[in-house]
């Protein structure tokens, strides 16, 4: 079962999308990621298990660097908005083609489009059970009246 313990907003994680200011450090503790990201630590060592995060070993201590720190900023965006870890991890891959991210911010733009198509739908979807439920709980509330109960 994942752990995501995210409280962030989308938009606090996009903001940092393009930028790390947050990162003067080369390398960050377990304990700093908790804090700055409000993960736990299972969620970071399940991200590491998938293969999202590959920090460093000092004995027992896991040291993560910037790019796992860049890495994680834009899993936890990624999954506010509904991307699988899959989906995340397939689009963070195409950042070492070498090419200056250009087709991993292409990538990203096609899947962020069809990520709003996919989720305009589920909302159109849920807008009609709504509706539907509005509607029959409107109907055994004027049958109850009637039943006087």
């Amino acid at each position: 079962m994942e752990d995501t313990g995210s409280q962030s907003t989308i938009p606090d994680l996009v903001a940092g999308f393009d930028s790390d200011a947050g990162a003067a450090k080369e390398r960050f503790s377990i304990r700093d990621l908790i804090r700055e990201f409000d993960v736990t630590a299972r969620t970071l060592r399940f991200y590491e298990e998938k293969g999202l995060l590959a920090p460093e070993r000092a004995g027992q201590e896991r040291l993560y660097s910037r790019r796992d720190r860049a890495r994680l900023k834009y899993v936890l965006m990624g999954k506010c908005v509904g991307f699988s870890l899959e989906e995340i991890r397939d689009m963070l891959d195409l950042y070492d083609l070498g090419d200056g991210q250009v087709t991993q911010l292409r990538v990203a733009h096609e899947r962020f489009i069809e990520q709003i198509e996919r989720l305009n739908r589920q909302r159109a979807e849920i807008d009609r059970a709504l509706a539907e439920l509005e509607r029959a709980r409107t109907t055994v509330a004027d049958m109850l009246a009637g039943r006087g109960a």
